[in-house]
């Protein structure tokens, strides 16, 4: 009994070992580790491709890595970009992303830190860029990273810079009436999961009139007009409110609400909305560096700007 047991005992133990050797053979693991930090850690099959570091032609690696957002917030104070950065930072980092929040834009010098952001977040109305720091951030997106905002933090942030309106995909021009206007945001259903189960709700805030890309996919839009004003003499219009666009790998994700940091508070779905829009525009990077997305196709030399 006892020859007969260690002869199944051996048996078995030989099968399993064979199954070991040839998992080590084959699924062998190179990872990337990034610097301990508070936040959540995305393991992602990383295929070779261009912006994939370390990996050898016809290998595949495990990527471990944080998930991090980078938020810049400044310019005019009447948008609250303090708060409304805050506010932002909390929400992605209920999603587990580590945020780093600068009230400068020198960090936008840094092309390789801004590379290996997964969503860059600008809070910053009415101010000037340096054409070097847009295009550090358009290589960033057109590599995968995310760019999302809301109001004129980001569609009236750098009115001088039409690389900058290209790449969000609009350009605040007016708000008729002012503050305290009542209107209603009409969703667009079935336009994207970020609104998926949100209804039709009413705000009262500024009411934002935008030249608007016609390539945006619009998720939200209200109708104009709504105070007489010039504009008025015009058919009526719905402008978007909401948007996302691709600028080459990278998600683009709009909201024109938000003229103050309680806006989100006091409107829960608008709130809702832009946490869903930061979320999905994050993500995009993850999705490039897990399908080995090159720029390639996107990277140009002609004068354009």
């Amino acid at each position: 009994m006892f020859v007969q047991s260690m002869t199944y005992f051996l048996g078995f133990l030989t099968i399993i070992l064979q199954e070991i050797l040839l998992y080590c053979k084959y699924q062998k693991r190179n990872t990337w580790r990034c610097p301990r930090a508070v936040g959540a850690r995305r393991t992602l099959t990383a295929p070779v491709g261009r912006g994939n570091p370390g990996v050898r032609k016809g290998k595949v690696i495990l990527m471990e890595r944080l998930k991090k957002a980078l938020i810049f917030q400044g310019g005019w104070d009447g948008h609250e970009p303090e708060q409304v950065a805050g506010r932002f930072k909390e929400m992605l980092e209920k999603h587990g992303y580590v945020c780093e929040v600068t009230d400068t834009q020198d960090v936008l010098e840094d092309e390789e830190k801004l590379m290996g952001l997964d969503l860059i977040v600008p809070c910053w109305t009415m101010g000037e860029i340096r054409p070097k720091y847009t295009k550090n951030i358009s290589k960033a997106v057109m590599a995968g990273c995310g760019l999302a905002g809301c109001h004129g933090g980001m569609c009236d942030a750098f009115r001088q810079d039409t690389e900058w309106q290209f790449m969000t995909g609009g350009q605040w021009v007016s708000h008729p009436g002012g503050d305290g206007v009542d209107y209603m945001v009409n969703i667009r259903r079935g336009s994207s999961p970020i609104v998926e189960g949100i209804e039709d709700f009413r705000v009262c805030s500024e009411h934002y009139y935008l030249h608007v890309d016609p390539a945006v996919e619009v998720l939200a839009t209200t109708r104009f007009p709504v105070v007489d004003y010039c504009h008025s003499a015009n058919k009526p219009v719905d402008m978007p409110v909401a948007w996302t666009k691709f600028w080459g790998n990278g998600r683009v994700f709009y909201c024109s609400l938000g003229h103050h940091d309680d806006v989100f508070e006091k409107f829960p779905e608008a709130g809702l909305l832009m946490e869903r829009g930061l979320i999905w525009a994050a993500e995009g990077k993850a999705y490039a560096l897990e399908h080995g997305l090159t720029t390639e196709r996107f990277e140009s030399k002609a004068q354009m700007f």
